[in-house]
């Protein structure tokens, strides 16, 4: 449990440094360190147990079906990166007070940085690769808000963009990786999969699961030919800058690597393709910082360079290699986050962070300047420091590995390498810090107050510490992390500062002594460089995103022109090459059910049916036309469900067929009688051709289906609707019991498509649509009847009794046809009746309910009988009933669905209402000036809009 705990607590605690922020900067700093402190005792907690030799796992299920489950372990891998990760979080914290200035947000920083922090500390102590996934990409998200923090400058925000993309492109890729390997693994527990690497690299599906993983990991951390995001990703703030380049985001790759290094490290693609992509970016990185005259530049592409040389270590495969990449890792994350605050330091306190326009900071900075030469000195790998020692296992290994039978080329090249970070660190230290003092700095250099430099002095101390005595500081540290990468035990190794006169170590005197000259030699090997300048990573990455977006710009303005007849030809076509690919492809069998005879009065209506839709194809144009034989087909529907016994269908279909009909009836005023020529006749002919393929294609699928036994869900629901749901209804029981959150999903769908038919037509009362619509309706001959006397009276006599019959179909919906739905179509009905009768400005003086709070008073009443099961412990919109007794009435049945059916009843009264209401706002322009009684605005035929709150405006 409290490993759960020391993950989520970053999450839970993020808030707090927003609620801390009003009572200064100094509380919100102290309360986002005591989130991470927290944090950090909760995951240590286990330290005792875990070097005990155990591992400390916790699991909850999550999404069991899929493999999904909440679960933790702690052994020393994970246990190291989660003391990293929080340890030097507690330092970057510090920092970043004194750090930003009064103008940036310190609490919105410190928000940013809990969420990173809890995304790190799941990915290191998580189980379940799904669950590593989840953590993996928010990392990714959290990153992205973290380097573009100072969004007003363009290279934050395209540093964060390019971050973005590649390492999200990465994840896509570590999404399938771990799906497969979960998948041949038979389990998505890691602990499981590390037991069973043998099976995992038997199967034919190995080599790409580990392809796949290693591009996330690789291009999280920055690895060749993916480097180049990370140096940009020093547009962020240094705190920033400091925590993903040291211990968190870009190590996260690695520990993948080290994670599930025993399943991939014996196979003998891990060396061929992990080693000289380590090789590669640690050398290639090397040379690039040697030139980098920004400071966090050069320290963004020495990181990179670390980073290939633990990659370069993991891929050996060996276990020496890997104790001395997880030793490095410990010793690049001290210096590297204290160098970057000095980095920092500098900019702050100096005014800027060009190399060339520093120097002697000694003399002014004197702390500073001692804090960061001790960082460069463990980072050009010199004795006496930490960095030194990690290198020399490196060298040592190095020394003897060969590739492709030549055994010089992995020792030469890592020897450049080392020589070209020594050459870097050297640049570093001495043209910033040493020479006379300069003039002309933006501002008077000084040293920083204790809150900056002390960060760097505790990381400072541990660099020498462990540089002097590594037994004694993080032997059993070591030790023990690199026994859960290797996943058995260790062969015998030393932390010592001497090993002896080894090939390491004049490996290492030819990189330090190179690397001196090749500093002396700078300008000489800058002209080197320029002659491969206009190879730069950055470049190719921008040509190759504008060369996509091209693309997909080119791509969808060829495809996507507005043409709902070629999408829908398309998604037919599709669908019918993928049904005919199955029939094709799949054995065939006759029906085992009889055909049932059709009636005289089936065919008959069947005949019609056909001829209603041959005649649309024909009369289409006709927009009125087109609507009358469309409501033809519709009415033939609904007696093809009453042949079925289908009453409470074909009542819906008859309802919603009318209601439907009269408003496009109505609309049809809005748009001109005839509908534009299509495409040539060779085009109608492709589209005949499709639509016949597809309808003969549905039809062989009804009558396979229907000729055949198969078994559904019908059964359940006819025996459970009256014991389950209380009710005879089936149909009914189902919308609002069985299938009820489905019901409440369709009339949220509803609302919002009522609203965004308000939204649509309002656009008709002003601008160009107005004016269109003003031409439209010009030349069209109104009626000098246009409310004739006995329509307006039959339609104010009948709207009692119809609101009576509505009355009537709601309440026996539960247990005989009908239903809230069918309800509301007739009350809709006998309102627009009303409103076709007596004329829009009349109807809507008097129309007294808004329908935008019906659609919302509905929605909550249905979801409020959703609720209510909750609270008495049911699923959410479990319903119930009882039998009640009244006198005179009787015994009758009393459901909980019926206060369900009453919000849909609202909605659906709501949705017709407003729909209504935006047309005749629309079509009142073309009516005698009426001043309405009622509270909804009404546009006259002069275009003044009149109101009953409002005397005219």
């Amino acid at each position: 449990m409290l490993l759960a705990l020391a993950t989520l607590t970053p999450f839970l605690g993020a808030v707090v440094p927003l609620l801390a922020d009003r009572f200064g900067r100094d509380i919100c700093a102290i309360a986002t360190g005591a989130v991470t402190l927290t944090a950090l005792v909760l995951a240590m907690s286990h330290a005792p147990a875990v070097y005990n030799g155990e591992v400390v796992t916790w699991s909850v299920p999550w999404l069991p079906t899929i493999g999904l489950s909440f679960s933790f372990f702690a052994d020393g891998l994970g246990l190291f990166f989660a003391g990293l990760i929080l340890g030097i979080g507690l330092l970057i914290i510090l920092y970043a007070r004194y750090y930003l200035g009064s103008k940036d947000s310190l609490s919105l920083l410190y928000f940013y940085l809990l969420l990173f922090q809890g995304a790190m500390v799941g990915i290191v102590l998580s189980d379940n690769i799904l669950l590593l996934i989840v953590f993996w990409e928010l990392t990714s998200l959290t990153s992205f808000l973290l380097i573009g923090y100072w969004r007003h400058l363009p290279e934050s925000r395209q540093g964060a963009r390019m971050a973005l993309i590649v390492t999200g492109t990465g994840g896509l890729a570590l999404i399938a990786g771990m799906v497969i390997l979960g998948h041949i693994a038979g389990s998505y527990e890691i602990t499981e999969i590390l037991q069973r690497g043998d099976a995992v690299r038997s199967s034919p599906l190995f080599l790409p699961a580990m392809l796949l993983v290693l591009l996330g990991a690789f291009t999280k951390s920055a690895q060749f030919p993916f480097h180049f995001w990370l140096p940009h990703a020093m547009a962020a703030p240094t705190p920033v800058s400091a925590y993903l380049h040291s211990a968190t985001m870009v190590k996260a790759g690695l520990f993948l690597m080290a994670r599930l290094w025993p399943v991939f490290s014996p196979a003998d693609a891990w060396f061929l393709i992990v080693a000289p992509i380590g090789l590669v970016t640690m050398l290639i990185a090397a040379w690039i910082a040697l030139f980098r005259n920004d400071l966090k530049a050069l320290l963004a592409y020495s990181t990179v360079s670390h980073l290939g040389l633990v990659t370069m270590l993991l891929g050996f495969g060996t276990p020496l290699a890997a104790i001395a990449a997880m030793f490095h890792i410990l010793n690049h994350a001290t210096f590297k986050a204290g160098l970057f605050m000095c980095a920092g330091i500098v900019d702050h306190e100096a005014g800027t962070r060009d190399i060339r326009r520093l120097g002697g900071l000694m003399t002014l900075m004197p702390i500073t300047a001692t804090l960061a030469m001790i960082g460069a000195a463990s980072m050009a790998g010199i004795p006496l420091f930490n960095g030194f020692l990690s290198k020399e296992m490196m060298l040592e290994e190095a020394s003897h590995t060969a590739y492709g039978g030549h055994t010089w080329v992995i020792p030469s090249l890592v020897t450049l390498a080392a020589l070209f970070s020594a050459a870097y660190s050297y640049r570093f230290a001495i043209s910033t810090f040493l020479g006379p003092v300069r003039d002309d700095y933006p501002k008077k250099p000084h040293d920083p107050p204790v809150g900056m430099w002390l960060p760097v002095a505790l990381l400072a101390v541990l660099v020498i510490a462990i540089g002097i005595f590594p037994a004694e500081t993080a032997g059993a540290i070591v030790e023990r992390t690199a026994s859960a990468v290797v996943g058995g035990p260790l062969p015998k190794y030393y932390l010592a500062l001497w090993h002896g006169f080894t090939p390491a170590l004049l490996m290492s005197v030819i990189a330090l002594v190179g690397g001196a000259f090749l500093f002396r030699s700078y300008n000489a090997a800058d002209q080197l460089r320029l002659v491969f300048a206009g190879m730069d990573a950055k470049s190719m990455f921008d040509a190759g995103v504008s060369g996509l977006v091209r693309g997909a710009r080119g791509f969808i303005n060829a495809t996507h022109n507005g043409s709902f007849s070629r999408y829908a030809g398309v998604i037919l076509v599709t669908i019918l090459a993928v049904g005919a690919a199955g029939f094709f492809n799949a054995p065939h069998g006759p029906g085992t059910r009889a055909v049932i005879p059709g009636s005289f009065p089936a065919t008959a209506a069947w005949l019609v049916l056909a001829t209603l839709c041959i005649s649309l194809l024909f009369w289409h144009q006709n927009r009125l036309l087109s609507l009358l034989l469309t409501s033809g087909v519709g009415l033939i529907a609904a007696l093809f469900f009453l042949e079925f016994s289908a009453p409470d269908l074909s009542l819906t279909q008859i309802s919603v067929d009318i209601v439907t009909t009269i408003l496009l009836l109505l609309a049809l005023n809005l748009v001109p009688q005839t509908s534009p020529q299509e495409t040539s006749t060779g085009g109608r002919f492709a589209r005949a051709l499709v639509a016949a393929a597809v309808g003969l294609g549905i039809a062989a699928l009804a009558y396979a289906i229907m000729t055949r036994d198969f078994q559904t869900i019908s059964d359940y629901y006819l025996a459970e609707a009256k014991p389950g749901g209380g009710g005879t209804n089936v149909v009914n029981v189902i919308l609002v019991d069985f299938r009820g959150f489905d019901t409440y999903g369709e009339i949220i769908v509803l609302g919002i498509a009522a609203i965004t038919i308000f939204a649509l037509l309002d656009n008709a009362l002003r601008g160009a649509a107005a004016r269109t619509l003003a031409s439209i309706r010009s030349d069209r001959e109104q009626s000098v009847n246009a409310h004739p006397m006995m329509l307006v009276v039959a339609t104010r006599v009948l709207f009692p009794l119809v609101l009576v019959v509505a009355a009537f179909v709601f309440l026996r919906g539960h247990n005989e046809p009908g239903g809230g739905f069918i309800a509301g179509l007739i009350v809709a009905i006998a309102l627009i009746m009303q409103y076709i009768a007596s004329g829009y400005g009349w109807a809507a003086s008097r129309m007294r309910l808004d329908s935008q709070v019906l659609i919302g008073t509905g929605v909550l009443i249905a979801g409020l009988t959703g609720v209510v099961s909750l609270i008495f412990g049911w699923p959410f919109l479990t319903s119930t009933y009882t039998y009640v007794h009244l006198p005179i009435v009787g015994e009758f049945e009393l459901a909980s669905a019926m206060s369900f059916d009453l919000g849909v009843f609202l909605a659906v009264v709501g949705v017709v209402m407003l729909s209504l209401a935006q047309i005749s706002r629309v079509e009142a322009r073309a009516e005698p000036e009426v001043i309405p009684e009622g509270p909804m605005d009404v546009p006259l035929k002069d275009g003044r809009v009149v109101s009953s709150n409002k005397k005219e405006s």
